[in-house]
């Protein structure tokens, strides 16, 4: 296979600088992008926070944020209440929630997907709103 037709991660990735104000530079890369009017996921990112960068925590509109974690672990702040995740953990932000991850490793990355889709109509499940699948401190295990 020509190099032309492979695009390692490692040359896509780019710095963040404190981002959502967060401590250090984390790496990213915009996998894709919803173009305007069409279905599905407004973006699905790959985030690599090395040792002792984070997302600062922040808040976002009307949509759902997902953060699975790849590799490596960190601390998950969500709305009030901190919990440690690692590798195959799957983290729901809700909308207008308050949301922010820490890498606290000392020489390990921390790896994870982030995706984002527009919520257009608010529906709870059950007592605090935990969705099918979810344990009580937010994370879904793979």
């Amino acid at each position: 296979m020509p190099d032309e037709d492979v695009v390692n991660l490692r040359e896509l990735l780019t710095g963040k600088e404190r981002d959502h104000d967060g401590l250090g530079t984390i790496l990213a890369h915009r996998l894709f992008a919803r173009r305007p009017g069409s279905p599905g996921a407004e973006f699905v990112d790959l985030a690599v926070l090395p040792p002792g960068t984070s997302i600062g925590r922040h808040r976002h509109g009307a949509d759902r944020e997902t953060y699975v974690v790849l590799d490596g672990g960190g601390l998950m702040y969500r709305d009030g209440r901190e919990f440690r995740v690692g590798p195959g953990d799957v983290v729901v932000n809700e909308p207008y929630g308050e949301h922010g991850l820490r890498n606290d490793s000392a020489h390990e990355d921390l790896r994870l997907l982030v995706f984002e889709v527009a919520v257009r109509e608010e529906r709870r499940d059950g007592p605090g709103g935990a969705a099918h699948g979810e344990g009580a401190d937010g994370a879904h295990g793979a």
